[in-house]
């Protein structure tokens, strides 16, 4: 099959997923569509919940493995669309419609480039083992999507998650951490000054917040960075708040864990904290569990092939991957989650293009 024809093959599932609304927890019909072109190219997915998982039929677990994954799932569309955002349309070389950028692209190159390695000649001869996963529920990182199917993989070495970078690797992404703080204070008249007013109790804590600036700085994702995004205090203008919330948002490089950032925050602020998760942790290719000779590899082939390694600030499957992985796929990151969302067909058809180079030989 030449590249062309896996192009064409690939922009035909796009616009089968575009017409499908698959919004995070509501995959159900999309996972359906996937799961019969999956079929109909002649494998026999593995379907947890609305994951669909397939591997290479020359498994031999002696070799490396490689995990190729993008998601299903879409955001609701904003209310600026000019288009139907379940309407693909094909407009020059674009093609418009929810979910063609983040991350339909690279959902339908991956597939195809799957399929191509399978079936070419000397598959049996390939270097390494190959599983395709189209993973649900990404854009809200819930139970459900890559976390349901990570304890059912063999052991991975190297994930390929097609993420729109421009066909750049981003082999790092920063993580990210959600506090919920409370200030406490004592409600009284405020004509009479009476109790202590929990909006004064959190302004020390907003200022450091706001102020601090954390040592270990990373080469390719820079400073790990907090603020704070809402804040909310006081029941009508003459009494003196109780209670002040207010939210951080905490970025962090690969340099420090979530957990080591929130008992460090503890020990430096006075209000009270409650971190909703930790696991969204930043990611690297080069984590702790990485086989150097593996990772070099890839860099080697990013360097053959005038490939920028760089940092990238969004959030992926990625902050849930217990192995090295690294982003790249087709589209760009700021087409994501806006209106009129499109992706270039040559941009399909140089990923799955690009893709292939990477591969060979690895």
């Amino acid at each position: 099959m030449s590249t062309e024809t896996l192009t064409q093959d690939a922009v035909k599932l796009l616009q089968q997923l575009i017409a499908t609304p698959s919004v995070s927890r509501d995959e159900t019909a999309a996972a359906d569509i996937m799961e019969q072109a999956i079929r109909s190219y002649g494998y026999e997915p593995q379907r947890i919940g609305n994951n669909l998982l397939i591997k290479s039929d020359t498994w031999d677990d002696r070799r490396p493995t490689i995990l190729l994954n993008a998601h299903i799932d879409t955001v609701k569309p904003v209310s600026t669309w000019t288009r139907g955002p379940f309407t693909p349309v094909i407009e020059g070389d674009r093609l418009y419609g929810l979910g063609s950028n983040d991350c339909g692209g690279g959902l339908v190159s991956l597939l195809q480039v799957f399929r191509k390695i399978q079936e070419s000649k000397d598959s049996k001869a390939q270097g390494f083992n190959l599983l395709y996963l189209a993973s649900c529920e990404e854009e809200v990182s819930g139970a459900g999507g890559i976390r349901a199917v990570i304890p059912s993989l063999p052991k991975v070495d190297v994930a390929i998650v097609g993420e729109p970078t421009g066909m750049q690797p981003a082999v790092a992404e920063r993580g990210l951490m959600v506090i919920d703080a409370v200030a406490h204070g004592k409600s009284g008249h405020a004509a009479r000054g009476e109790g202590i007013n929990a909006i004064y109790q959190a302004l020390d804590d907003l200022l450091f917040i706001r102020d601090y600036k954390f040592q270990r700085v990373s080469p390719l994702l820079g400073e790990t960075k907090m603020q704070w995004t809402i804040i909310n205090s006081g029941t009508q203008h003459n009494v003196v708040p109780d209670e002040c919330r207010f939210t951080i948002d905490v970025r962090s490089n690969e340099l420090y864990t979530n957990e080591e950032i929130f008992e460090f925050l503890q020990s430096k602020l006075h209000s009270d904290l409650k971190a909703r998760s930790f696991h969204l942790q930043s990611s690297s290719l080069y984590n702790g569990n990485c086989q150097p000779s593996i990772v070099n590899l890839f860099l080697d082939k990013f360097k053959e092939l005038g490939l920028q390694p760089f940092g990238s600030p969004t959030l992926s499957d990625q902050a849930l991957m217990p192995f090295p992985s690294f982003k790249l796929g087709p589209g760009e990151s700021r087409r994501s989650h806006s209106a009129d969302e499109y992706i270039c067909l040559n941009e399909i058809e140089h990923a799955i293009d690009t893709y292939l180079k990477l591969l060979s030989e690895i």
